[in-house]
């Protein structure tokens, strides 16, 4: 019988697998904007939500050339439910994975994983960090290609298109996320 991890369940998967205080820190960061987005979009599954986010990544820091393809297995080994699995797989569509995202959650994954390191590549380079940061600051730097290379652009762009959102829309909602 499937199962919905508890967040605290999700972290300890998470850990089993990852190491890296850098990955497991993503990984709270996009549990944490996934339940404060989800507190206003559908507030009945926040917990759905964090778990999703914190188990977006499960098989990257092992198997980054077979990310989504090597969660997908786990996640069906470990019994975890059909709706978190196509969740979490769909972050990586396009990229990774033919899996599209098709809820409006999963539209959200897509959209603030990349967008979670890119704000926090700014955050660094503040000394007030993210607490009075603008939505303008951030697009500054989202049109610098060369800073936080890494944080692909067109993917933000795309996870924008598919939320029918206007990116510093998008950018504004996620920061407000990411400082509460």
């Amino acid at each position: 019988m499937s199962y919905i991890p508890t967040v605290e369940q999700a972290r300890e998967l998470l850990t089993r697998y990852n190491k890296e205080a850098f990955h497991l820190q993503h990984a709270e960061t996009v549990s944490k904007v996934m339940g404060e987005i989800a507190r206003e979009a559908d507030p009945e599954n926040v917990d759905f939500w964090r778990v999703v986010g914190m188990l977006h990544d499960i098989d990257f820091e092992r198997w980054p050339e077979q990310h989504c393809v090597k969660a997908d297995e786990l996640l069906h080994e470990l019994d975890v439910d059909e709706d978190v699995i196509h969740a979490v797989v769909s972050h990586g569509y396009g990229i990774c994975a033919d899996v599209k995202p098709e809820k409006y959650m999963e539209k959200i994954l897509f959209a603030t994983d990349e967008l979670t390191g890119l704000i926090g590549a700014v955050a660094l380079m503040r000394p007030t960090g993210i607490s009075d940061m603008e939505t303008k600051s951030v697009m500054k730097k989202f049109k610098d290609k060369k800073f936080a290379a890494g944080c692909s652009r067109d993917v933000i762009r795309m996870g924008a298109e598919m939320l029918e959102m206007e990116l510093p829309d998008l950018v504004a909602m996620t920061l407000d996320a990411m400082r509460a």
